[in-house]
This record gives C-alpha cells, sequence and structure tokens, in this order.
C-alpha cells in the first residue's frame, strides 16, 4: 500500500468485508428481531473458546438460541459504533469498556447487569471488573482473557544476530543495530492498521512519566501532549523510526491479516510488541518454534530516569459483554441469563486456558501451572494480577472523536511526517 493512501484506508476501515460465521442475522444489521439473541465477536484469538461457549448454551436451550457473527478487529469498531448509534446493535455488544462504555450508559444503549452478574464479578479480578463498572453499576462483564501488551521474541532470530531479550533501552537500541546487521527486521509493526503503534507510545510515556502522563490527559488538562514527558516519548519514537527499527515497509502490514506476528514466528523478524491475544494464533501457526522454546516473551524494557515501574502495564483489561437495551426484552433476558450461566464458568475457563490464554479470575495459580503452555500462561496472569497500574488502550480510553485524531497524527508520527512536538501541539488541540 502506497504511504499516501494510508490514512484514508484507517478512515475506510469499517467498509472492509467481515469474516462471518454461524450467523443467523441475515441481511439485518443487529438485533434479535424477535428471534432468540444475538452476537457480535471478534475474528482470531479465543474466538473458538467464544465459539465453544455460544455452542454450550445452545446445546442447553434450544428454544433460547444465541445467534452469533464474526468480525476483523477494524472493520467491527466501525460497525458497531453505527449499529449502536442507530438502535440495531446486537443483543451481546462487545466492547472494550472507557470510553465507548460511558457513552453507552449516558445514552441509555445497554442495560445494568448489577443484579444478574454478582456471582460472576466476585470472582473476576477486581481491576478487570471495575472496567465494566461506571457510578458503582455493571454496565459490562469480561468474555474472554485478560490481554496485557507483551514484548515477544523469536529467540533463535536473537541468538543467531548476538543479541538478546533487551531489558533496558539501551539494550533495545543495541538489539536493533544487532539485527539490522544480520539482514533482519528488528521489529514487526502493523503500520497499516495504526493502532498496534499505540501500544508503543502507551509504554513509553508510562515508563518515562508514569500514569500521570495520560492521566493528564484523561482530566483534559491544558499542555496534557505538550508536556515534557509525553514529548520526551514521542522523541523515543522518532528515535527507532529513524534508526530503522521497524522496517522500510510497516506502514504496509495489516494486524487483521496477522502478518506482523508472522514476520516474528517465520523469523523475518527478531521481535515484536503486541497483545497477549496473538499468542493462540503463534502457537497454531508456528508450533514447532513455540514447542522448542524459540519463542520468548517480557515485559517493556525499563528506562533510566523514567518514572514508571516495571510492574505497569498497558492492553485491555479483557474484552465486555454488555446487553443491548434497544433489544426486546426476551432477547435481553436470554443474553443476561448466558452472561450469569455460561461467561468464564468451569467449561469456559478451561478453553480459554486451552488456547493459550488467560481468563481473569482470582486463584487461578494452579490450574494454569497445569497447561501444556503453563509458563507463558503463569507470566501474564502475574502481569494482570501483579499491576501496579492496568492503563486501558488509549483509543478506548478516550472518546471517538479525540481518538480518530491520536491515531491520525500517531501514524503520521511514524512515518515521519510530524516531529515529536508537531504532534504534541496537534494532539493538545483535541483536549
Amino acid at each position: 500500500m502506497k504511504l499516501g493512501t494510508r490514512r484514508r484506508t484507517l478512515l475506510a476501515a469499517g467498509a472492509a468485508a467481515p469474516f462471518a460465521a454461524a450467523s443467523a442475522c441475515g441481511n439485518e444489521p443487529g438485533g434479535s428481531n424477535g428471534d432468540g439473541a444475538t452476537a457480535w465477536g471478534l475474528t482470531g484469538g479465543s474466538e473458538e473458546a467464544m465459539r465453544s461457549s455460544f455452542e454450550a448454551w445452545n446445546d442447553a436451550n434450544p428454544d433460547r438460541q444465541i445467534s452469533a457473527e464474526y468480525f476483523a478487529n477494524d472493520a467491527y469498531k466501525e460497525r458497531i459504533r453505527t449499529a449502536v448509534g442507530s438502535g440495531n446493535a446486537p443483543t451481546l455488544i462487545f466492547n472494550w469498556t472507557g470510553s465507548t462504555l460511558a457513552d453507552y450508559v449516558a445514552n441509555d444503549y445497554v442495560v445494568d447487569l448489577t443484579d444478574g452478574t454478582r456471582d460472576l464479578i466476585d470472582r473476576v479480578i477486581p481491576s478487570v471488573a471495575d472496567a465494566g463498572t461506571i457510578d458503582g453499576r455493571v454496565y459490562a462483564v469480561p468474555n474472554n482473557q485478560s490481554q496485557p501488551i507483551v514484548f515477544y521474541h523469536n529467540l533463535e532470530v536473537l541468538e543467531e544476530a548476538g543479541t538478546a531479550i533487551p531489558e533496558t533501552w539501551d539494550d533495545l537500541m543495541n538489539a536493533v543495530d544487532q539485527l539490522q546487521s544480520a539482514g533482519r527486521t528488528p521489529i514487526a509493526l502493523a503500520g497499516q492498521s495504526v493502532w498496534p503503534e499505540l501500544m508503543w507510545i502507551q509504554y513509553l510515556s508510562d515508563r518515562i512519566g508514569g500514569p500521570e502522563a495520560f492521566n493528564r490527559v484523561l482530566a483534559g488538562e491544558a499542555g496534557a501532549w505538550t508536556h515534557p514527558d509525553m514529548v520526551a516519548a514521542c522523541e523515543r519514537i522518532t528515535e527507532l523510526v529513524d534508526a530503522g527499527a521497524f522496517g522500510d515497509a510497516f506502514a504496509s502490514v495489516s494486524a487483521d491479516a496477522g502478518a506482523d506476528q508472522a514476520l516474528m514466528y517465520t523469523g523475518e523478524a527478531g521481535m515484536i510488541l503486541q497483545g497477549s491475544w496473538i499468542y493462540p494464533d503463534v502457537v497454531s501457526n508456528a508450533p514447532d518454534l513455540v514447542e522448542s522454546g524459540g519463542v520468548g516473551y517480557s515485559t517493556f524494557p525499563s528506562i533510566e530516569g523514567g518514572a514508571g515501574e516495571l510492574s505497569n502495564i498497558v492492553g485491555n483489561p479483557a474484552n465486555f459483554w454488555s446487553v443491548s437495551a434497544n433489544d426486546s426484552e426476551e432477547a435481553q433476558q436470554i443474553a443476561q441469563d448466558y452472561l450469569s450461566e455460561m461467561v468464564l464458568n468451569d467449561d469456559h475457563i478451561d478453553s480459554l486456558i486451552e488456547v493459550g490464554t488467560v481468563p481473569p479470575i482470582v486463584d487461578l495459580e494452579d490450574r494454569i501451572s497445569q497447561s501444556d503452555m503453563g509458563e507463558y500462561l503463569l507470566f501474564t496472569y502475574e502481569m494482570v494480577r501483579d499491576a501496579g497500574h492496568f492503563q486501558l488502550s488509549w483509543d478506548q480510553a478516550l472518546p471517538s472523536g479525540q481518538a480518530q485524531s491520536l491515531l491520525e497524527n500517531l501514524s503520521q508520527l511514524f512515518l515521519g511526517e510530524q516531529s515529536a512536538e508537531q504532534f504534541a501541539e496537534s494532539m493538545d488541540a483535541t483536549l
């Protein structure tokens, strides 16, 4: 894809064709239409566990069916926004909480789930459960795994290049040089999708300025983006780009197609910063590499003099289900019964662990350790359990208008079309 067309593609992402399956929705945009309940989910990652959960419900409830349709990430985000706003949302609304959920609640688009989900919420790690709570009431419950952003490494590629998993910023820049010298792309990045670039600015701003760096943005403080901590984070991005850390073709790499992770597990790139949700796909697509211990994983490197703790993580506490207030009472009741009986029950937990993900449920250490992927799963579980701060993905934490401006300006920063100062000034204008 030509660089000049990239931002137009971002704006048109919602027009992409969805990857759909198991749908009884016909051509309707959403809603149950009096025939059971409906749900929209995402392809990839823990999709298999979600499918199994719906199948178990449908087998046990032949007269109270839930039909599900699955979409690629970018296509889904635009489609669900339109469907909810027009009153045509599916009964079960897949979301990331944050500003989007707050908007749903403020406009009475979703129902209060507090009373019907008490048993479920009591079993969820508190920091994750809180993400679905507004003013003390539950409007969203987690439907899959916790999703911290993890630094993955192809250990065979790193060893051949004479480098290792970076623990500090200097280690990282040295690894970039070593991998380039070995003829490999140092770090895979899905620049066409843009949102993976958020992972870099989020971790960098946290390691440099701590959670306060973004909290100033959330609070709408004047000059939050041009604060020295945020500008310093942007300067580190420019340093990486100028050093060739992401290669010269990252703007054409798509995350929805899994092309970024493929660069890592096929050995074309040495590292990738991505969500824990990619691990099931890595296991499926590169089983020999995983079984040989060739995939490493770590937290984001430290930055000397920075205020952020190494235990601070970014990503998504989980994905969540909300229930549409615009669907029929019958459909709403089916959805709420499904949430209370099936979501993160023992079978659902087992299926999530089996595909290589970690449910945000308390006291799972023993069950996780018994898995074939126990070492990796325990690593990500402990990241969430012991997090000093868990920062939600910025494109979900911010209102949609600000989030879109962030993606557009961040794309320009990574492409070298904006300096750190120009990016910060452009974003200050959105506060």
